[in-house]
């Protein structure tokens, strides 16, 4: 149940624009605050944020979170439109632009978009905010009309009032609903009343794109523009050691040369064929460094060095160590997930015009703010100098989290005084990402005679993101993020050892890969909880569900999703499934996945069914695309997809040897949705951090062989 808003609320803001009409805001934390002051439990002061804007031209959502494919405006605005009494073709959505006193996601302390947390995040505050403009529009036609307001009536965005017939628009009514007093109690709808919450709803892009009019990042064009492509050193640290400018400058639409130092140089011209051809005549040569030596296998023998070393403790329950030495079945094993790269179909881009007195940005980035200062930063100006027009996405999957792309530009573009758009071919985007970190993982447990769990130990190994991205947050050694899943299971347990060791790789920039942390830590727990299920002669789900005794969520969508894969149904030879049970970005996921091993000792999917409780479901639709996405996306890296190195480059540079999953391979998805009142959880990334884990066991179960160490191809 929805409660209602307690006094706190009661700041809530109306704004008269110059056009008549109303802007909305409503408190959030201040930005200045870092998630150690939350932390350390300290006071947190709150700012206006503005989210709801009516004028003579309607109802626009100010939207804080970017739309990177994931369906975010959509349900968004149908959160809006809900309190408003909207229907959704009634609401318009608008990008925020940069401003973290306005903007900031209060749980990631940014103005950011990810780890599957924009509908989590506005749940109440998008709600609130359009409950109180609803009131406040109503309170400002009753004093028109010298009513009381509990007479009036709100459809579609008009005011009625029965007596009289007497009817007022909102945009109509905005002015004057400015000056109200704002509503010190606001109740919002029970999920009994929901007209649109709940409904499978049509995405509001969804024309645009089919029409081509959705303008992406790369596609823009701005009066007077020129492309630019560039090259960076292949490897980490790397130097330009010669280049041949003249050659380069003979090719035909190539324009000028601009160099970053020693570390990249860039080609600018009159279309993409003219730079790429320039920049293959520019024949750079490099001077690699002190990481051409570097490769895996000596990052993994780093690795394998530094996780026997003990790391800092993240849980520590009852001498988990002592319950395993006394245990009748003993395991241990080690698991190792490989560097995986975003590539997302829209390559790396931007578009800049740098002039002496201010810069324009158009990108589509995760962090519009850090974009701004990117560019502040590179150019000397002022970040309110720089003005930011956030585009849809082509894909992100946390690659966007991060503006070196946009720094680079910069730099490079500082002299420059026309526009021109920066545009990373797919090998330099492959090769220069900053990946997925390697996780080596070892794992230990101990069950008694009766093959109950008695205690687990997990050491995660792997780099810290935090630390680089959000330092304020890698708190006494700990990076949340890399041991996301690994101390805190959907299980009844209650002797635990769980500690951290940061290992940073030579040679490797890394960050966020969709499904964050518990794209591994799922698979090594998951998978261990198998191993530890063979090893005792049980059922893997028969021995799950013995371990849910305190969680009926976790159980309820375990039931589910073996019940509608037909878990207990015999399969032919070669074939087997494989369960893996999940709580991440608060939601929880069951899948099952079935294969087939055949003759040529390949692997065949069959089908993946999924049951999954995400709490209050904005747009079912939404929550069916994001998890049949989120299986194939997580399936294609745990069948196929690594990044290796040679002396110290990587080696993977397009879709040939860094592959996607074709249509032929990919499994039947059945997705099964538990409905409740919880408050909503994240869908965006949950499905791909259940993939692999389920195929490691299905592959087990066909063919009696362990998978420890992704991808399943290597």
């Amino acid at each position: 149940m929805i409660k209602n808003l307690h006094s706190r609320r009661s700041f809530l803001k109306g704004t008269v624009l110059a056009t008549g009409g109303i802007l909305l805001s409503l408190p959030l934390p201040d930005s200045t605050r870092t998630r150690a002051a939350l932390a350390a439990d300290r006071p947190v002061r709150f700012v206006p944020n503005a989210f709801v804007k009516i004028d003579e031209h309607g109802v626009t959502l100010i939207m804080p979170h970017t739309e990177v494919g994931q369906g975010i405006y959509t349900s968004s605005a149908m959160m809006m439109a809900e309190e408003l009494e909207l229907d959704l073709d009634q609401v318009k959505v608008e990008a925020a632009p940069p401003d973290l006193s306005r903007y900031m996601d209060p749980n990631l302390y940014d103005q950011a978009t990810g780890g599957s947390m924009s509908t989590r995040s506005d749940w109440m505050r998008l709600r609130e905010a359009a409950a109180a403009a609803r009131i406040m529009m109503v309170f400002a036609a009753a004093a028109r009309w010298q009513v009381e307001a509990s007479t009036l009536k709100v459809d579609r965005g008009v005011i009625h009032n029965p007596a009289t017939r007497q009817q007022l628009t909102y945009a109509e009514i905005a002015p004057e609903a400015a000056s109200q007093p704002v509503p010190t109690d606001i109740r919002l709808k029970e999920p009994t009343q929901f007209r649109l919450i709940g409904t499978s709803a049509k995405r509001v892009d969804t024309a645009a794109k089919v029409d081509g009019s959705l303008i992406y990042g790369i596609d823009n064009r701005q009066p007077g523009m020129k492309i630019a492509t560039l090259a960076m050193a292949p490897v980490k640290g790397g130097k330009i050691a010669s280049l041949d400018e003249a050659s380069c400058r003979s090719v035909p639409g190539v324009l000028d040369i601009v160099r970053d130092g020693n570390d990249a140089v860039a080609v600018i011209g009159e279309h993409m064929w003219a730079v790429k051809q320039g920049l293959e005549a520019l024949t750079v040569v490099w001077d690699n460094g002190t990481n051409a030596a570097v490769t895996v296998d000596s990052i993994i023998e780093a690795m394998d060095v530094a996780s026997k070393h003990e790391g800092v403790v993240i849980r520590n329950e009852k001498n988990a160590q002592a319950s395993i030495d006394a245990a009748t079945t003993k395991l241990s094993a080690i698991y190792q997930s490989p560097f995986l790269s975003h590539s997302p179909l829209e390559p790396l881009n931007c578009t800049l015009h740098i002039r002496d007195d201010g810069a324009e940005l158009w990108v589509g980035t995760q962090v519009p703010v850090r974009a701004q200062k990117a560019v502040a930063d590179a150019t000397g100006l002022s970040p309110e100098k720089v003005t930011v027009y956030n585009q849809p996405m082509g894909g992100a999957f946390g690659r966007r989290l991060d503006v070196d792309s946009i720094e680079i530009a910069a730099r490079l573009l500082k002299e420059i005084r026309y526009p021109v758009k920066m545009v990373w071919t797919r090998e330099q985007d492959m090769t220069h990402d900053y990946y997925r970190p390697y996780y080596y993982d070892r794992v230990a447990a101990g069950l008694d005679a009766e093959g109950k769990l008695v205690g687990r130990t997990h050491r995660v190994t792997g780099s810290s993101i935090y630390a680089r991205w959000a330092p304020a947050a890698f708190i006494n050694g700990v990076d949340p993020d890399a041991v996301d899943g690994a101390a805190e299971t959907p299980y009844d347990e209650d002797a635990v050892l769980a500690d951290y060791v940061r290992q940073e790789p030579d040679g490797m920039n890394t960050s966020w890969w969709r499904g964050v942390g518990p794209t591994h830590n799922v698979f090594v727990v998951e998978s261990f909880v198998d191993e530890m299920a063979a090893a005792t002669n049980q059922n893997p789900l028969q021995f799950r569900r013995r371990m849910l005794t305190r969680n009926p969520r976790a159980l309820a969508v375990l039931n589910l999703a073996a019940e509608r894969a037909g878990w207990d149904g015999k399969l032919p030879a070669g074939r087997g499934r494989g369960i893996s049970l999940q709580f991440a970005f608060g939601t929880y996921l069951a899948h099952v996945l079935e294969i087939e091993a055949v003759p040529s000792a390949e692997i065949r999917l069959i089908r993946s069914v999924i049951a999954v409780d995400c709490g209050i479901t904005i747009n079912p639709d939404t929550v069916l695309a994001q998890m049949q996405g989120g299986m194939i996306f997580g399936l294609s890296a745990a069948m196929f997809n690594q990044i290796t190195l040679t002396d110290g480059a990587v080696d993977q540079t397009n879709f040939d040897t860094y592959r996607v999953m074709r249509i032929n391979e990919v499994p039947k998805i059945e997705v099964h949705q538990i409905e409740n009142n919880e408050a909503p959880g994240g869908v965006g990334e949950a499905a791909t951090a259940a993939a692999a884990a389920a195929l490691a066991n299905a592959i087990f179960a066909a063919t009696g062989k362990r998978l420890r160490s992704l991808p399943l191809s290597a």
